[in-house]
């Protein structure tokens, strides 16, 4: 049914009613706003009991529900208070819904007044009567139906929802029903519900058209506000939007104009350090260059390709092309500057001194790749920063323990994401020139992997002939490395590929005399911890007896990091001292409380020093931290068994024990030993401290003077020392590390050394202050020995 039809059978003449109209209807609440006369409701859903009778409703001829305004909120399903007006309604659309109820259309026919409220298996009914209708006056009443009527007129362009419903109502107006008009247009406006409730229940249909025009007159106030204030929210609407579309178009030309000049600048940049380094470069990294600017040009800022050859070139003309470093080949200046730093290594110094002498004569420091081996500690890093400092050059340090990709030394190419160039070239930016000192630290502790070996990428490096045109992967042009001074460092020669120890130049440091130890810390070691430890002069003194006492109980390795370290923790102890008791006096440390600061001594003296029984020889050897000494203990057993060892030997050491044993037998009756000693006993060598592998062919003497002196039961003279290899023949070999094992012996406060004859050049190039503190004896055979020692 159209919104016409509606109009046209909207109700009957006022002052007339149908007689047949029913007095008991079911009820149905509204809470918003009534429902009106001639006015269509809204679809309902209903549930419950009232569905079976809507459904009853809709064959019956007079289908007609009652709406009544519900005046409270109920506390449960019945309505506490109804208005006095209900409209009876006609039910004019029903649909059964998914939920079991009904969809529900209703439209408003009579003004109803409540008379009472029935409840009936659960649903709501009310009684009612029909009130008659006032017309009032008829000139007042056209009057009011014309000035709604251009009011309605002035709406439908405000409500657009119900432009429809208005035109109806304007097209088919009826001035002899007045008050159907009062109600249609009250219907429209969003008046409080009780305004339209008061509309509902007036009868006189002029003071009805009076309230409605009211309604209306406030309506068309409220929408010219509400309309105020969406002109001015969609102006400030539409200034945002127009703002907004500026700020992306200028957002967008200004990426543009970035994205271009960024290029621009970029370009412009690197051109300008191409022509400043150009005379310097060789062809191929010039052409290289030339090829990387102009694929530059072309590439958008966007792309990857673009932030590749940015890096590329960035890397290519920051690199030290002809830039170097003025050499100082000064030697008093060198010579003052390796005494600053460092105490003894005299030999050392020297060395050092003849390759800046040589530098000097040639006015160029190149071709030299130098590698300091000797045992931690000994301050082998720290004089490749002297040398760097003597020669006026720049110094970059970098580990190679534990590397074991090759890309490190040689980088990555450019095909992989995130490349970079080696170590190598990244030094040399990083310096800044050509010719800087590198230190290799730790080569000795290379590894290798999947990812190549280190080793032999360095073997380009430190090679002399080749590395004027050492070629990193990631650059793909060749460099010239022949100005840079390489210092390598290592503890031990072994683990250093053959190929790449040929390389360079070796110069072994050996460890420091005790008197040594003592100078560097009172001249180094103090001064470096004092500020380290918020301390002055003023806080701490050590005496000499503390120091020596340091050096003999606490640090008896070769270097001297075990003693700086135990400094420390003394003046840790003293800080922790003044910062609870300011005002103490100055500490002294001595010999005699050393103790309280660094607890018990780690190191006594040794037993077997003190051991005078047959069988006890000390022998000398060399290890990555230095010389130490090594008592050989023999002992015979009764039974027949041959030789038995202990004490942790390497392969080399038993072979040197078999050959020990077969040269004392085969000479028993040279040294007088009873036939019955090797025939019917077992011989037990041992080597204390069976938890530390021991080999090496150097501990031959050793080992048959130990057996030698079982033998002849004759202890061997405590203070002496020995180091040789022994021949079957007896013929005593030279062997290795004299400097350690002197070392380890004037240590052990050995009086004599005994080695091979053909070490003794070896021995005369020590330190006179070391060749003073022992006596050296050389020996060519085995019956040297003896006679030495046990006068056989």
């Amino acid at each position: 049914m159209d919104i016409d039809t509606i109009i046209r059978e909207s109700g009957n003449l006022p002052g007339t009613l149908p007689k047949d109209l029913p007095t008991k209807l079911p009820l149905i609440c509204q809470f918003d706003k009534p429902l009106f006369p001639g006015v269509v409701s809204p679809p309902m859903d209903v549930h419950g009991p009232t569905v079976e009778i809507i459904r009853r409703l809709r064959n019956s001829r007079n289908g007609f529900v009652a709406f009544a305004m519900e005046l409270e909120e109920p506390t449960d399903s019945k309505p506490k208070k109804l208005a006095t007006f209900a409209c009876v309604a006609r039910v004019v659309h029903i649909e059964d819904s998914d939920e079991g109820g009904l969809h529900v259309i209703c439209q408003g026919q009579y003004r109803a007044i409540v008379q009472k409220i029935l409840e009936e298996e659960d649903t709501l009914f009310i009684e009612v009567t029909y009130p008659l209708e006032n017309p009032g006056n008829a000139l007042h009443t056209k009057a009011l139906c014309v000035e709604i009527l251009r009011n309605l007129r002035k709406m439908q362009a405000s409500f657009p929802l119900y432009r429809e419903e208005i035109r109806a109502v304007i097209n088919h107006s009826d001035w002899h029903i007045p008050g159907r008009m009062a109600d249609f247009a009250a219907a429209f406006t969003t008046s409080e519900p009780m305004e339209l409730e008061e509309i509902l229940e007036t009868l006189n249909i002029e003071e009805r058209l009076q309230k409605t025009l009211l309604l209306l007159k406030k309506e068309q106030e409220l929408n010219a506000i509400k309309e105020k204030y969406s002109r001015i929210v969609q102006e400030r609407l539409n200034k945002n939007q127009e703002e907004y579309y500026l700020r992306e178009q200028i957002h967008v030309i200004q990426a543009k104009l970035a994205e271009s000049d960024a290029r621009a600048s970029d370009l412009s940049r690197f051109k300008a350090r191409v022509e400043e380094i150009r005379p310097h470069l060789n062809p191929e990294a010039a052409e290289k260059i030339d090829d990387e600017l102009q694929r530059m040009s072309i590439l958008s800022e966007q792309s990857p390709e673009y932030t590749i050859s940015r890096a590329y070139l960035d890397w290519m003309t920051s690199l030290p092309w002809g830039v170097a470093s003025e050499d100082i080949l000064d030697i008093p200046r060198a010579r003052d500057i390796l005494n600053r730093d460092h105490y003894g290594l005299e030999d050392i110094k020297k060395r050092i001194l003849e390759f800046i002498g040589v530098a000097k004569m040639k006015n160029k420091v190149s071709g030299s790749i130098l590698c300091l081996i000797g045992p931690p500690g000994i301050g082998k890093t720290s004089l490749g920063r002297s040398i760097a400092e003597s020669l006026g050059r720049k110094f970059f340090r970098f580990s190679l323990g534990g590397m074991h990709d090759q890309a490190e030394i040689k980088g990555h190419r450019r095909t992989y994401i995130g490349a970079l160039p080696g170590k190598i070239i990244s030094a040399l930016k990083i310096c800044g020139t050509n010719n800087p000192v590198i230190m290799l630290d730790e080569l000795d502790k290379l590894s290798t992997s999947i990812h190549g070996d280190p080793a032999s990428a360095l073997l380009e490096v430190l090679d002399p002939e080749q590395n004027n045109a050492f070629r990193d992967h990631y650059l793909d042009i060749p460099f010239d490395l022949s100005n840079v001074l390489f210092i390598a460092t290592a503890n031990v020669p072994d683990t250093i590929p053959g190929p790449l120890y040929d390389r360079m130049e070796v110069i072994n440091m050996s460890g420091y005399l005790t008197e040594e130890k003592f100078n560097i810390a009172k001249r180094h070691l103090i001064p470096k911890q004092l500020p380290r430890n918020g301390l002055t002069k003023k806080h701490i003194q050590f005496t000499d007896s503390s120091l020596y006492s340091i050096i003999h109980h606490y640090a008896r390795e070769a270097g001297v990091r075990t003693l700086e370290k135990a400094i420390g923790e003394c003046m840790r102890k003293v800080a922790l001292a003044f910062a609870e008791k300011p005002d103490m006096k100055k500490v002294t440390i001595s010999s005699r409380n050393l103790s309280d600061y660094l607890g018990k001594p780690r190191f006594e003296e040794d037993p077997m020093l003190r051991c005078t029984c047959p069988g006890v020889a000390m022998g000398l050897a060399w290890t990555a931290q230095g010389g130490t000494t090594l008592h050989i203990e023999s002992l015979r057993l009764a039974g027949g068994n041959g030789v038995k060892l202990t004490g942790h030997l390497g392969d080399v050491m038993k072979e040197s024990t078999q050959i020990a044993c077969s040269f004392i037998q085969s000479n028993s009756d040279h040294y007088g030993i009873d036939k019955n000693f090797f025939k019917d006993s077992t011989l037990h060598i041992h080597v204390p401290a069976g938890a530390i592998p021991k080999d090496g062919p150097s501990a031959g003497i050793t080992i048959a003077s130990s057996l030698l002196s079982l033998a002849l039961n004759r202890p061997c003279p405590k203070n002496w020392a020995m180091t040789g290899e022994l021949t079957l023949t007896g013929r005593v070999l030279p062997i290795g590390g004299v400097k350690e094992k002197t070392l380890a012996a004037i240590r052990a406060n050995a009086t004599d050394i005994i080695l091979p004859k053909d070490n003794e050049k070896d021995f005369s190039e020590l330190p006179e202050s070391m060749r003073t503190q022992i006596n050296p004896h050389y020996v060519d055979e085995f019956h040297e020995v003896s006679r030495l020692l046990l006068n056989a």
